[in-house]
Formats: C-alpha cells, sequence, structure tokens
C-alpha cells in the first residue's frame, strides 16, 4: 500500500492558519477543568454542563469536536470518556499540561499575540505595548497567574533536567550555583546524580522559600540551599560552575550582558558557566526554538540563538565558548570560561 501524499500546499497553509481553532478549543476545555470531572467516569453534556455553568448544546459540540482528536471519547448514548490526551489534562497528571495550556494559551498571552504585527513591524515586544509592562513586571502583579506560569515552565521542560544531567559530566564540580534557577528543578536533580555537589539556587526573594520545601522533600537540604537575589546585580562569588537555564533566552542583548558580566565577575579563572538553551540549527532545518523564538520576540522581548550567536554574545561579555554539548532533548550545553 502507497503511503498517504500529503495535503495540497494551500490546504497545508490553510491547516497551519486556522490552528488557533483547536488551542481555543482545548484551552477552554482545560480551563473549565473537564478532564477533573471525567475522571470518575463518564458523563452527558448536560450534567458536564451543569457542572461548569455552560450552555449544554454548545459544550456538546466542543467536546464532539476535540473527542475527534484523542481528548475524549462519546459512546452511542453521548456519554463522554477520557482519552489519552484528555486525560493529560487532569489537574493531577504528570506533565504540568493543564496549567502550561492555562498558561501559554491563555488570555494575557493571546492579547499579547493579537499585536505580533506590530512587534514584526517595530521590533518592539507585543507584550510591553499591551500591558505597558514587561512579562516578569505583570507576574509579579499576578500571583494566580504567575503561579500557573511557573508549573507550565516545569512541565514544558520537565525532561530536560534528567537529560542535562546525563549529558554534562559534573564530577569534578564541587559547588554549582543556578542563577535564575526557581524553585530548584534543575539543581536538584543534578544533586541526586552527583552526592559529593553542594548547590545554590540563587533567585528573587519570593522563590526562595518554594526552592528550600523541595530540597527538603528531595532529601538533600543538607547540600543544597536558596539564596535571594537579582542576577541583574551580582552573583554569589568562586563556585566551581554556574548554570543559566532558560534565563538568557528571555532578554534582550543590553540585559543579557549585564547578566553574563555579572557571572564573569563572579567566576573564578576555573570555573565555567553553563547556559541552558535551544541552539538554533542554521539553514531550514526544522526546530522547535524556531517556533519558540517568536514568542520569546512577542512576549518576553527576548530571542532564541544560534550557535554562532552564542559565540557572540559570549565574547562581547568577556566569556569564551568552550563547546555545545548536546542532550537527549532538544536543549544543549553552551559551556564558556572566562576570557
Amino acid at each position: 500500500m502507497e503511503p498517504a501524499l500529503p495535503p495540497p500546499a494551500h490546504v497545508q497553509v490553510m491547516q497551519m492558519a486556522t490552528g488557533y481553532l483547536l488551542s481555543r478549543a482545548i484551552y477552554v476545555a482545560a480551563r473549565l477543568g473537564i478532564a477533573d470531572l471525567l475522571a470518575d467516569g463518564a458523563k452527558t453534556a448536560d450534567e458536564l454542563a451543569q457542572s461548569t455553568e455552560t450552555h449544554a448544546p454548545s459544550l456538546y459540540r466542543l467536546m464532539r469536536t476535540l473527542a475527534s482528536v484523542g481528548y475524549f471519547k462519546e459512546s452511542a448514548d453521548h456519554r463522554f470518556t477520557l482519552d489519552e490526551l484528555g486525560a493529560a489534562l487532569r489537574t493531577d497528571a504528570p506533565g504540568a499540561a493543564r496549567s502550561s495550556v492555562l498558561a501559554l494559551s491563555g488570555q494575557w498571552i493571546w492579547k499579547a499575540w493579537e499585536e505580533f504585527l506590530y512587534t514584526v513591524k517595530t521590533g518592539e515586544t507585543a507584550f510591553d505595548k499591551v500591558f505597558g509592562v514587561s512579562l516578569f513586571g505583570y507576574l509579579a502583579q499576578h500571583p494566580a497567574e504567575a503561579k500557573l506560569f511557573g508549573e507550565a515552565m516545569i512541565g514544558f521542560h520537565g525532561s530536560e533536567p534528567p537529560a542535562v544531567a546525563d549529558a554534562y559530566d559534573f564530577s569534578d564540580v564541587s559547588t554549582l550555583v543556578d542563577i535564575g534557577g526557581g524553585t530548584g528543578n534543575l539543581l536538584g536533580t543534578i544533586l541526586r546524580r552527583n552526592e559529593r555537589i553542594k548547590g545554590i539556587v540563587y533567585d528573587l526573594a519570593h522563590v526562595v522559600p518554594e526552592a528550600l520545601k523541595n530540597f527538603r522533600a528531595w532529601g538533600i537540604a543538607d547540600r543544597a540551599s536558596a539564596e535571594p537575589g537579582s542576577f541583574f546585580e551580582s552573583v554569589p562569588a568562586g563556585a566551581d560552575a554556574y548554570l543559566l537555564s532558560h534565563v538568557i533566552h528571555d532578554w534582550d542583548e543590553e540585559k543579557c550582558l549585564t547578566i553574563l558580566r555579572n557571572c564573569r565577575a563572579a567566576m573564578r579563572d576555573t570555573s565555567r558557566l553553563l547556559i541552558v538553551e535551544y541552539v538554533l540549527p542554521s539553514g531550514n532545518a526544522p526546530h522547535l526554538g524556531k517556533i519558540l523564538d517568536l514568542m520569546m520576540l512577542t512576549v518576553p522581548g527576548g530571542m532564541e540563538r544560534s550557535d554562532e550567536q552564542y559565540r557572540e554574545l559570549l565574547s562581547n561579555a568577556g566569556l569564551h565558548l568552550t563547546r555545545i554539548i548536546p542532550t537527549a532533548t532538544q536543549v544543549s550545553v553552551i559551556e564558556a570560561i572566562r576570557a
């Protein structure tokens, strides 16, 4: 049997351009908590509508659509159960898919993307235009959204910590500082794989209690600590290695150089800086980072970079890129030393 031919080019274009239809359907299902409501068994759209205070015929049409793409299953008597994708939208499901959908497809991100044309025309960040404040300023003012965003980042990058711990040799590192390390997921993974390393999460003050709580839960509180501070001002000095995981891509060139120069000032001559990011391939090769680069452009105002762009950025900060180590995921570890 011959393989099916791809749709004609104009059909593929239309499918891509209308991708927001399915995106919004998934968002609404996540927002209404449909997967949680189906966790204990089948329900009709009428029953779900009562629980969600929605219009039953409209909700049925939403459910029918999502059943056609693997989120739910509809029986002959029009009762719905969870399918594999729908089960992943449960609040307690591993991977934090529901939080990721609510954050990354939520109303505030959606509003920023409405101004994407403005960003392309001006080079200015659409999010700042819409809300009058940066992404991180907005999150500081909206703790509920900040919580979802934090959960989304852990879910979105959840496979990366073990991949980084496997790909990079930390055997000669005694002290490791995770700059902007959040709640300690990456640092904790590395420390649990390397029992002789002591680690520090360095992040804003509101993150510190959650990181310490996690370190206690993971049984590494005797080797892991958390210090409050801003990487725009300074970072702890004298460690063997410094981590910047999905930090550099958030910021414009000037702010990146400030962060990197602060790292350089803290490093000894033998210290290493390890940047965990997507490294964009050259040419027309597809890569998730090329799509996410548009998110960085539109929302926080940062960018994803190629190897040459990282080499130039590090050089401008007084650092030398020594090697790029791929991982089992799409991120790489970019290693640098003082130039």
